[in-house]
C-alpha cells in the first residue's frame, strides 16, 4: 500500500492508500461519517461507513476533533461533486496528535482575532489558496528571469543610504554609526547591472510608512530587476512581459486553488494579453479631470487609490502611466531628454481597484546631475559616492523597476486586502505573531 498525498489522488483511483492528515470538520448520521481532511497539498473527504468498518472505527471517527492529526488508509474514489474531484473511503484511522479546543472553529472570527491567531489561520482554505498561488508566482519570477538571461544579485538589508529619501527609512545602530532596513536594493542592483548586463534582486524591503490602507505593508517583498544598455521602452516590454508571465503561471498550475477562492479564470486570462495600454501622466490627468470626480486636481500631483482606480478600470487592464513630474519622483531617474518638468518613468496599474504593482524608470547618467539631485533631496553626497562611481566609469543606458510581490498577489488571487497576501503581515500595530 503506497503512503501518498491528497494532490496525488488522481494517480491512484481505486487503489488502497495512506495518507496523513488533519480534520478540518465533520459531519455524521447514524451510519455514515464524513471527515473533511487536508494534508498541506490539498482538501478532500473521507467517507467512513459503519457497515463497512465496524462499531469501533465508526466511533472513533465521530470523536475526532477539529485538526487532529492522524493517519487514514482507504480507497481512493472519484468524487465529481467536490472542488477538488476525488474523495477517499475510510477502511482505518491511526491517531497521531491530539487536538483541543481548537480556536478557529467554522464559524465567523473577526479579523483582529483571525490575526492574532495567523499562526494556525494558515491552515484555512483560503489562506492555503493563496500561499500556494504565491509559491507560484515565486517559482514563475525564477522562471521568467532566468530564461530571460538575469542573474540574482542579492542586495543587503542593512543600508547606510536611503534610495527614496529618508522620511520611511527604519532606523537602527549598526555598532556605532547610523543604519536603516533596506526600502529598496534597486541602487545595489544597479552596480550589478554595470557588471553582470541583466540582474535582479528578490527580497524583503521595509517602509515606515504609518499607512492603514488595504495595499500597504511595512515589510514586503520586492522584484527588482535592473538591465543595461537598455532606455524605458525596452524595460516596459520586459515589465508586461514578466507580469503576463506569473499570471499565465497562476493559470497553468493553480486551478484548484483559483476554485477555492472563487477567482474566475476567465478575467485573468485577459491579463495575459500584450501589449498593455500606455499613457502619460499628462493624458491621465486630463481623463481624470474631464471625469469630473476628482475635485480639483491639478498637473503635479501623485495620485492615490481612487485615482488609480479609475485610470485601470477605464482599461479594464493593467496600464502603464508613464512620465510623472520630477517633484514627486525619486532623484536617481533621468530627466526627460526635453523637458524640465517629467522623468522618465512608468508605474504600472493593476485594474479591479488593486492600483500601482510596478514602479521603475530609467535611469539618470550624469554624475553632475546626480549630484545636484542628492543635494536638493536632502542627502548626504558622501553616503552615494559609490554610486556616482557607476557613473564615472562606464556608464550606460540602464532601466529597472520594482514589482511588490504582495500588491501582485493580492491582485491576481481577487482579495480585498493586502495582509492576507504574505504568511505572517507586518502592518502598522501588529507584529505578533
Amino acid at each position: 500500500m503506497d503512503t501518498i498525498n491528497i494532490i496525488d489522488a488522481k494517480n491512484h483511483v481505486d487503489q488502497e492508500v495512506k495518507i496523513g492528515v488533519w480534520l478540518t470538520n465533520k459531519r455524521s448520521s447514524g451510519k455514515i461519517a464524513f471527515l473533511q481532511l487536508r494534508d498541506g497539498t490539498a482538501y478532500f473527504q473521507g467517507v467512513v461507513v459503519k457497515s463497512v468498518v465496524g462499531e469501533e472505527l465508526f466511533k472513533m471517527a465521530k470523536e475526532l476533533r477539529q485538526e487532529e492529526s492522524f493517519y487514514v488508509t482507504g480507497t481512493i474514489h472519484e468524487d465529481a461533486r467536490s472542488h477538488f474531484g476525488y474523495e477517499i473511503e475510510i477502511s482505518g484511522i491511526e491517531k497521531v496528535g491530539a487536538s483541543e479546543d481548537y480556536p478557529i472553529t467554522p464559524k465567523e472570527h473577526g479579523v483582529d482575532f483571525l490575526m492574532d491567531h495567523r499562526h494556525l489561520w494558515l491552515r484555512s482554505k483560503k489562506q492555503f489558496a493563496i500561499m500556494k498561488i504565491r509559491n507560484e508566482m515565486i517559482r514563475a519570477t525564477y522562471e521568467f528571469f532566468n530564461r530571460n538571461g538575469f542573474i540574482k544579485i542579492d542586495a543587503p538589508i542593512l543600508t547606510g543610504s536611503a534610495p527614496e529619501g529618508t522620511t520611511e527609512l527604519f532606523h537602527t545602530k549598526y555598532f556605532d554609526r547610523d543604519a536603516y532596513l533596506s526600502q529598496s536594493g534597486q541602487l545595489y542592483e544597479e552596480a550589478g547591472a554595470m557588471a553582470y548586463g541583466k540582474v535582479f534582486s528578490f527580497g524583503p524591503t521595509f517602509r515606515a510608512e504609518k499607512s492603514k490602507t488595504r495595499r500597504h505593508l511595512i515589510e514586503f517583498w520586492m522584484i527588482e530587476p535592473e538591465m543595461a544598455f537598455m532606455h524605458q521602452e525596452q524595460s516596459l516590454e520586459i515589465q508586461e512581459r514578466y507580469v503576463a508571465f506569473l499570471v499565465q503561471g497562476v493559470l497553468d498550475n493553480c486551478q484548484y486553488e483559483l476554485k477555492l477562492l472563487n477567482r474566475d479564470p476567465k478575467v485573468l486570462e485577459k491579463y495575459t494579453k500584450l501589449p498593455y495600454p500606455r499613457i502619460s501622466y499628462d493624458e491621465a490627468i486630463k481623463m481624470l479631470q474631464d471625469s469630473g470626480k476628482f475635485g480639483d486636481l491639478e498637473w503635479g500631483v501623485d495620485f492615490g487609490s481612487p485615482e488609480e482606480t479609475y485610470l485601470a478600470e477605464h482599461f479594464q487592464l493593467p496600464v502603464f502611466v508613464m512620465n510623472y513630474p520630477k517633484a514627486i519622483k525619486p532623484f536617481y531617474m533621468k530627466p526627460h531628454p526635453t523637458r524640465d518638468d517629467v522623468v522618465i518613468c512608468a508605474d504600472l496599474l493593476a485594474p479591479e481597484g488593486y492600483g500601482e504593482i510596478i514602479g521603475g524608470s530609467e535611469r539618470a547618467v550624469d554624475p553632475q546631475y546626480l549630484t545636484e539631485q542628492i543635494k536638493k533631496a536632502g542627502l548626504n553626497e558622501a553616503d552615494y559616492e559609490w554610486y556616482l562611481d557607476l557613473r564615472r566609469y562606464g556608464s550606460v543606458p540602464h532601466a529597472g523597476f520594482g514589482l511588490g510581490l504582495e500588491r501582485a498577489i493580492t491582485w491576481i488571487t481577487g482579495e480585498e486586502h493586502i495582509r492576507e497576501s504574505i504568511p505572517f503581515p507586518r502592518l502598522l500595530n501588529r507584529i505578533y505573531p
